[in-house]
């Protein structure tokens, strides 16, 4: 009943799908229960609804096969509930210039389908989240430091913030099922200090990572599961150091629970990603794109704090 719940969230509020459009479901088998019930729920409004398994990708940002891409640039709505994320691909970029409304779920387990961020006032999600992405919009920079250890400075000057709402109603919409963040991507090469993740990251809750970020780049990992993060970057090659992403949690209904999709949604969070950028307005095309949670930031944009311990001031 919990997944099912989920399923109509996702199905009807979030993606708002309509009688006359045809629904694509891209999955892989350990995520093969969630995707048949996203598909039943599909199925009681939408025209055609098609369920495709794939082979599990290896990390998260590969591209899925071409048989797969062809089927979302096709549809008008797509969700992916797949072990690695999707989001991040050339695939997912030119689906959603073709016009599909995409949620891409990767990690989505199903605990998360039954209680949690998934379950949010979605409306309520929506306003908070378009209210952060405002604010990252008329910024140049952020300023992040933690009591933990973090001091981190970047620039987002002319770069556009997009707001994960969890409402994908318009032609390209995409995001995060469960949904809540607004996110951006650094400048370039503009990224110097030190990232302390202590929430998840490699899907985990673990001893903080230290990241040393220099010209942009992580410079120099240590503490936690760091090797296993550096062989991951590695077998994709120096771009995978790129400091690519900063963002915000804005769902009240999310949880931290050693898993990076919702984890990063949680609110008084934020979160940087190491990779590539390209799909949501940077230059860095990495093949791979890794989350990593830092807990009660206090946030500065352009000197003026918009979040202070991990207390949101809007």
């Amino acid at each position: 009943m919990g997944i099912l719940k989920a399923a109509r969230i996702a199905v009807k509020t979030c993606m708002g799908v309509k009688p006359s459009e045809n629904v694509l479901i891209v999955t892989d088998r350990p995520r093969i229960k969630i995707a048949e019930a996203l598909a039943k729920t599909s199925e009681e409004v939408a025209s055609e609804t098609l369920l495709m398994v794939m082979r599990e990708r290896t990390r998260h940002g590969e591209e899925p096969p071409k048989t797969v891409e062809r089927a979302m640039c096709s549809a008008d709505v797509v969700l992916a509930p797949t072990t690695y994320s999707l989001t991040h691909t050339q695939a997912r970029l030119r689906a959603s210039r073709s016009g599909a409304r995409i949620a891409t779920m990767p990690m989505i387990t199903e605990d998360m389908m039954a209680r949690g961020a998934m379950l949010a006032d979605y409306k309520k999600v929506s306003k908070l989240t378009l209210g952060v992405a405002k604010l990252l919009n008329e910024a140049s920079e952020v300023e992040v430091e933690t009591r933990a250890g973090t001091k981190l400075r970047m620039s987002i000057a002319r770069r556009k913030a997009h707001p994960d709402t969890g409402i994908f109603h318009n032609p390209g919409d995409f995001g995060n099922l469960p949904a809540g963040e607004a996110f951006i991507a650094p400048i370039e090469d503009s990224g110097e200090g030190v990232a302390l993740i202590d929430g998840s990251m490699v899907d985990t809750l673990h001893a903080p990572i230290k990241i040393e970020v220099h010209n942009g780049k992580a410079a120099k990992l240590s503490g936690g599961p760091a090797k296993r993060l550096h062989r991951m970057l590695e077998k994709t090659g120096a771009k995978a150091y790129n400091l690519a992403e900063f963002g915000i949690g804005t769902n009240h209904a999310a949880r931290l629970i050693g898993n990076v999709l919702e984890d990063e949604k949680v609110l008084g969070t934020c979160h940087i990603a190491l990779g590539d950028n390209s799909t949501f307005g940077g230059r860095v095309k990495a093949g791979i794109h890794i989350d990593g949670i830092i807990k009660r930031p206090t946030i500065k944009l352009d000197g003026k704090i918009i979040m202070c311990n991990g207390k949101l001031k809007l």
